[in-house]
C-alpha cells in the first residue's frame, strides 16, 4: 500500500476551486457526490449541518428549522458518507450572541450526535469559543469517535478528549501559533491528525490554502514535537477513527457536505488541480 498523508479536513467544493463541479442550491448539492465517484479511493463524503449558514452578510447561526429538510437524508445517504460532519457549535458572539441562538445550535448538534450514533458513525467536529459545552454536551451523549477539527481550546480541556480518545486535527495557520504550538506539543501524536482545511486557513490569508499544504501541518508537528515527518505521517495516518480508515476529509462549511480524500505522498496535483 502506498504511503500517504491524510488531510482530515478541507474543503474542495468551495468556490475558490473553480475545476470542482459545484451547486449552490441545498438539496441539488447531492449532485457533489459524482465527485466522489470521479475519485475513487481518494474522496469519501461527509454528511452534516455547520453550525453557521449562508455566507457573507448573510452568515448566521443555524435554525434548527435549517436541519429539519435534511433529516431524511441521513438514512437515505448513509451508504454514501463516512461520517457525519462537520457539525458542532460556533459561539463567535458576531454569529451567536443571545442565549436563544446557542441554544438552537445545541439543539441541532445534539439532533446529529444522535443520528451519528444511530448510524454508528463518527463525528467531525467544529467548535469556536465553545469547547466546553461541546465537549459536555458529546460526553453526555456517550460519543466515542470524534475528530475535533482546529481545535482551540485550553489545553486543560484537551487533555480531557485525549482521556475521552477523542482526535484533534491542526491546519497550516497554526505554525504561526505559539499558542497551538503548545497544543500540539502537549497532545499525545497519537491523539493527533493533520488537515488542510484548505481553501482556508493557510500561512497567508491572501493566498488560497491547498492540498499540497498538508506538508506545512507535518513539518510543524515534526518541530514541535522534535520527531521525524515520517513518524508524524504514519501515525496521524493511523490515527483516523476507525470507519474513516486512511481518508481525508473535506468538508462544504455552509452547504451540508464533508468530502474525505486521501494523498499520496508522491503526488504532485490535488483533485481540484487534475483534469
Amino acid at each position: 500500500m502506498a504511503r500517504g498523508f491524510t488531510d482530515c479536513h478541507c474543503h474542495l467544493p468551495a468556490n475558490e476551486f473553480t475545476q470542482v463541479s459545484y451547486v449552490k442550491k441545498t438539496h441539488s448539492q447531492l449532485n457533489s457526490m459524482a465527485l466522489f465517484s470521479c475519485y475513487p479511493g481518494f474522496v469519501f463524503s461527509c454528511f452534516g449541518i455547520h453550525p453557521l449558514q449562508g455566507s457573507g452578510q448573510d452568515l448566521h447561526s443555524v435554525k434548527i428549522q435549517e436541519l429539519e429538510p435534511f433529516l431524511p437524508l441521513f438514512p437515505k445517504y448513509t451508504d454514501d458518507f463516512v461520517a457525519v460532519g462537520e457539525i458542532g457549535l460556533d459561539f463567535t458572539p458576531w454569529f451567536a450572541n443571545t442565549t436563544q441562538e446557542r441554544d438552537e445550535q445545541i439543539k441541532v448538534f445534539t439532533k446529529q450526535l444522535e443520528i451519528s450514533k444511530e448510524l454508528n458513525l463518527p463525528v467531525n467536529v467544529h467548535s469556536q469559543s465553545a469547547a466546553k459545552v461541546t465537549i459536555a454536551t458529546m460526553k453526555e451523549l456517550g460519543i466515542r469517535q470524534v475528530l475535533l477539527q482546529n481545535f482551540a481550546g485550553k489545553p486543560s480541556v484537551a487533555m480531557e478528549e485525549v482521556q475521552a480518545r477523542f482526535y484533534f486535527s491542526f491546519s497550516p495557520a497554526v505554525s504561526k501559533n505559539e499558542q497551538r504550538a503548545k497544543l500540539i506539543r502537549q497532545i499525545p501524536l497519537e491523539h493527533i491528525c493533520l488537515e488542510t482545511d484548505s481553501p482556508a486557513l493557510g500561512t497567508d490569508k491572501r493566498v488560497r490554502n491547498e492540498l499540497a499544504n498538508i506538508m506545512i501541518c507535518c513539518e510543524h508537528t515534526e518541530k514541535v514535537k522534535g520527531i521525524s515527518p515520517d513518524i508524524v505521517m504514519d501515525v496521524t495516518t493511523q490515527n483516523m477513527p476507525l470507519p474513516y480508515l486512511k481518508y481525508i476529509f473535506y468538508s462544504m462549511h455552509y452547504t451540508q457536505f464533508q468530502l474525505v480524500v486521501v494523498i499520496n505522498r508522491s503526488s504532485k496535483a490535488a483533485p481540484s488541480q487534475m483534469s
